[in-house]
């Protein structure tokens, strides 16, 4: 069975730093686009950002552009999303995604596999 683990949530204060990764169990997924979601509390699931499978392109939500960088190296299968200048906004449970093509999306329905998530709180 295909997996995403995701790891490196937890609990910043506003102003602080947090890194997440993404693994992908297989290698037939190396190289497909990834990207990360969010989803607060009584909120909709929401695109943060996105990286084609060469990690050439990468695409962002406005909310975080410039504060949170994602990259990725196929040789460990794995996918990063560093997170910089967090604020309480940022709360919610991070979701890492695969889609089956190498060009990334940004819309939930783009995305076939998904990691169960990891809690990222920022206390003000």
């Amino acid at each position: 069975q295909v997996q995403l683990v995701e790891s490196g949530g937890g609990l910043v204060q506003a102003g602080g730093s947090l890194r997440l990764s993404c693994t992908v169990s297989t290698r037939a997924r190396t190289i497909t686009a990834r990207g990360w979601f969010r989803q607060a509390p009584g909120k909709e699931r929401e695109f943060v950002a996105a990286i084609e499978g060469t990690g050439r392109t990468t695409y962002y939500a406005d909310s975080v552009k410039g504060r949170f960088t994602i990259s990725r190296d196929n040789a460990k299968n794995t996918v990063y999303l560093q997170m910089n200048s967090l604020n309480p906004e940022d709360t919610a449970v991070y979701y890492c995604a695969a889609e089956r093509s190498i060009v990334a999306h940004t819309a939930v329905a783009d995305y076939d596999l998904w990691g169960q998530g990891t809690q990222v709180t920022v206390s003000s």
